[in-house]
């Protein structure tokens, strides 16, 4: 598998994305420079409510635990609340910092962006382009099923796009997925629900390329997406996508060899090419790449 994108690929992720067919899924690697990570988050919390396990490390399992042993908005409510002071720190001008991913995707003429992260990054990259974006989020429970919806006859454009929230948004707690519960939870209601992911998200996974950044192999939610979308994955028309991942600092070369190669076989057959990125190599190589195609053009 390769560790970097080919030319060929280039050319076809800059023409869909010059056709306005490229759809950007952001995984926590995309805000990890601004936002705790998982483990980090899991370990103080582990802390600070006496988990008994050894996997102290890991956010969705340790959420469950302070959820039943305090209550469940509990871990929702305090995320939210770590998100809204880091976000307090990031000024307009971080989306100008060269490299920067959620700036360089906003620099760029897509009509919808997915992401499966809590933080507004990307409705703020947009704003600060001069673009006026629509937020939605995913009601996948019966608290959010009445929360106000964008309009039908909404079609996001480059200038007006629609930035969705798959696994929630900080300011609503209640839409995060969190916990084990929410994430079989979320998972039962996506297999029930035809419609649970709106119309305009449907079209978007069967009808673009998705490009997926910043997950890594270690995530659960990373799994977990993948099993979702694997229906919409094979709709799509056999167009190719591209996931950008990242690889734990502590594996060995030869695990991340295994790990490449199982990520080739298990993503080969919905078209999914894997390479191993750091999201701000990829973000500057593209931008640099796209400023240079548009020249061309």
């Amino acid at each position: 598998m390769p560790n970097k994108l080919e030319e060929k690929d280039w050319k076809l992720l800059l023409r869909r994305i010059k056709d306005g067919k490229c759809t950007p899924f952001l995984g926590a690697g995309a805000c990890c420079e601004k936002i705790p990570v998982g483990s980090q988050i899991a370990n103080e919390w582990a802390k600070n409510y006496d988990y008994p396990m050894e996997d102290s490390d890991d956010l969705i399992r340790v959420a469950e635990f302070v959820a039943v042993t305090a209550d469940a908005m509990t871990p929702k409510e305090e995320i939210c609340k770590k998100i809204n002071e880091k976000l307090k720190e990031v000024p307009t001008s971080y989306f100008e910092i060269p490299g920067e991913i959620h700036g360089v995707l906003a620099d760029l003429p897509l009509p919808v962006y997915i992401t499966t992260n809590y933080d507004d990054f990307m409705v703020r990259a947009l704003e600060s382009r001069g673009k006026t974006p629509i937020q939605e989020i995913c009601r996948w429970n019966k608290s959010l099923k009445k929360s106000k919806r964008t309009p039908s006859d909404y079609v996001p454009t480059p200038e007006k796009p629609l930035v969705f929230h798959l696994h929630g948004f900080y300011k609503i707690p209640e839409s995060l997925v969190l916990t084990e519960d929410d994430y079989l939870d979320f998972f039962a209601a996506n297999s029930m629900e035809q419609n649970m992911l709106p119309p305009r998200i449907q079209e978007a996974l069967i009808g673009t390329s998705l490009l997926f950044l910043g997950y890594s192999i270690t995530d659960w939610d990373f799994r977990v997406l993948f099993r979702i979308l694997a229906g919409y994955l094979e709709k799509s028309l056999s167009r190719t996508h591209l996931s950008v991942q990242l690889v734990p600092g502590d594996v060995s070369e030869s695990q991340k060899e295994k790990a490449q190669n199982y990520l080739d076989r298990y993503f080969s057959e919905l078209h999914i090419q894997v390479y191993w990125h750091d999201c701000r190599d990829f973000a500057e190589e593209l931008r640099t790449r796209w400023e240079a195609f548009n020249r061309g053009t």
